[in-house]
């Protein structure tokens, strides 16, 4: 279970003598074997407040991979840290608020504000952070501190005003429960927060499976995505819109091509670009665009860009001769109306013994076919393949593929 923090552990990680035990922990490995006598030698320096010494350790380690080399001095609870931006997301959501006075209204421990004061430290307009939690508010006044930022953080409700003249950004929490993401899914809800500023509506962070097409809210949906991952979907009014879809695709590797458009650490395609793409023919490669693209509803849009054809026009998969700078791919071996008599035949050929299952448009569920075809995969675990069933037209289509990996911007992707 994870520690739970009070005003006063904060307090006291933030005084000198928190300082001191801090500096005991931190050279002390903290894993789970060596748990126990490390929190007797923490304890010993930090009394009762042991706990909150190690948690924070342990958290901060963490914390680095996912929010850089500042979060090694921050301060967090595993809920908020788990929460939290990573800070390439967090930096390209900045960087399209840059300029502007802004209030996060729901800035936790600080990470999203962190990245927007950035400008305001630079001479830009003022940011002001403010969460209902005041545990994560004393974080938040320590982590914004901590690289070098003034700690402009209130204690309030999102739906309640407290600043006047600012730009609201909020990330509201999501609810338990439910498959279906509606904007009643968060807390507050995304209703709720437009009401509460309907004089300047914020910019709102929601989940990326939100139902965005059911909201009625006018401007720009942008789906981000991170190494592969859809990270969130950012909803932003009319002020600060564009096109009314982009998927933006960042990587943490900074892959880059000079022939998309410019997303900082990363690439853009929008709603506005031509859509015009062929079905099919297929080509040499089977393309799975990123779940940014997808999930913003921009494949067609991102095969224009490309010069690919879709596979089917009711599925995301793409086909084409080259597989874009960036993007996994599969190089098509062999192709059949799906069977699993077919399929083994072709894992028994190639000496398969690792298979990855992807499947769009049919009821095959990977795991289960994978125990089915146990028997077959005898070969050693180094030769793998892909097994992609999709629904062409009317028909469930089996095509066995080697993995490409992505690669950087001058060149398609290659090898497995």
């Amino acid at each position: 279970m994870a520690y739970r923090f009070d005003p006063d552990d904060v307090r006291y990680l933030t005084g000198p003598a928190g300082a001191d035990a801090l500096a005991v922990a931190q050279a002390l490995p903290l894993t789970e074997d060596s748990l126990l006598a490390d929190l007797g030698r923490v304890r010993a320096v930090a009394a009762t407040r042991a706990g909150a010494v190690v948690e924070t350790v342990r958290l901060r380690r963490r914390a680095v991979g996912k929010l850089g080399p500042a979060a090694a001095g921050w301060l967090f609870t595993d809920e908020a840290l788990q929460q939290a931006t990573p800070e390439p997301v967090a930096r390209h959501r900045a960087r399209r608020l840059a300029g502007l006075g802004v209030h996060d209204l729901t800035c936790s421990i600080g990470a999203d504000l962190a990245a927007l004061a950035a400008g305001a430290a630079r001479g830009g307009p003022v940011t002001v952070g403010s969460d209902l939690d005041p545990v994560r508010v004393l974080m938040a006044r320590h982590n914004v501190a901590a690289v070098g930022l003034p700690p402009r953080v209130l204690v309030a409700d999102a739906l309640t005003r407290t600043t006047r003249g600012l730009l609201g950004y909020a990330d509201p929490a999501r609810r338990d429960g439910g498959r279906r993401i509606t904007s009643t899914s968060t807390v507050p809800a995304v209703d709720e927060l437009d009401a509460a500023h309907a004089d300047r509506p914020p910019v709102l962070r929601v989940p990326p499976g939100l139902d965005y097409d059911a909201l009625a809210r006018p401007g720009e949906v942008e789906l981000v995505s991170l190494d592969g991952v859809a990270r969130e979907a950012v909803l932003w009014p009319p002020e600060l819109a564009g096109p009314a879809r982009r998927a933006t695709v960042l990587s943490s590797t900074v892959l880059s091509s000079t022939v998309l458009s410019s997303a900082g650490d990363g690439w853009t395609v929008t709603s506005d670009e031509p859509d015009d793409v062929p079905v099919g023919p297929i080509g040499e490669f089977l393309i799975d665009p990123d779940p940014a693209v997808v999930r913003a509803h921009l494949v067609r849009q991102y095969a224009a860009r490309h010069g690919l054809g879709q596979l089917d026009p009711h599925l995301a998969y793409l086909t084409g001769p080259a597989v874009p700078a960036g993007v996994r791919g599969f190089r098509i071996l062999d192709r059949a109306p799906y069977a699993e008599k077919t399929v083994a035949r072709w894992i028994r050929r190639d000496g398969v013994g690792t298979l990855e299952i992807k499947q769009r448009g049919t009821p095959i569920v990977p795991d289960e076919l994978r125990r089915r075809l146990r028997s077959a995969l005898t070969g050693p675990t180094r030769e793998a393949a892909t097994l992609v069933v999709a629904r062409v037209g009317r028909r469930a289509e089996a095509f066995w593929c080697r993995a490409t990996q992505p690669s950087p911007a001058g060149g398609p992707a290659g090898g497995p």
